[in-house]
């Protein structure tokens, strides 16, 4: 009796935890495509209004602190040297968007080892700042990225990880620019 009992409250468990997640359990464990990489920015208001100006960012690649405090009124006044603000509704849209899809809200594997890396006091509001990130590039060498014209720094992705809006950055999907692959 007592094992039957143990069972049910691990299934009872496992489906509450599913109904928070931004996707089943089951549906997580069945689908192997989902493990790697990150959440592909699905929003397309996320997208113009950040892609606009830079490579739009998926959410998973920070956790929700960052966001909140990213994508704050403020914060967009003056966005690493020029002004993002946006009308109040689509900040707000997009804000919770990416609080939503955030890394620590993520089943995705990136985002995952992404949220391990971060100690829980830290809220970086750069992705190339997060120590996962950081140790994930560490071996290329800095002329092949701040020197290379079509590449200037770690924040331009898309330059060099060629599924980077599919949300996958895996070793095999990169390509240097004038360099080629990794």
């Amino acid at each position: 009796m007592k094992k039957i009992k143990f069972i049910f409250i691990a299934v009872l468990c496992l489906f509450s935890i599913s109904l928070h997640a931004e996707e089943s359990l089951i549906q997580w464990l069945v689908d192997f495509s989902r493990h790697k990489g990150v959440e592909p920015v699905k929003n397309e208001t996320y997208n113009e209004e950040c892609g606009a100006c830079h490579f739009p960012y998926p959410p998973g690649f920070l956790p929700a602190r960052s966001w909140k405090k990213l994508l704050s009124a403020k914060q967009l006044e003056d966005h690493f040297g020029d002004s993002a603000e946006l009308d109040e509704d689509i900040r707000i849209k997009i804000s919770q968007y990416a609080i939503d899809h955030s890394a620590d809200k993520s089943w995705y594997k990136r985002s995952r080892k992404i949220m391990a890396s971060l100690d829980d006091n830290m809220t970086p509001l750069r992705i190339s700042q997060t120590p996962y990130i950081k140790d994930k590039h560490s071996e290329i060498p800095k002329n092949l990225i701040n020197d290379n014209p079509d590449v200037n720094s770690l924040s331009n992705c898309d330059a060099c990880h060629r599924l980077a809006n599919d949300g996958v950055f895996d070793d095999d999907t990169v390509l240097i620019p004038g360099h080629g692959r990794w």
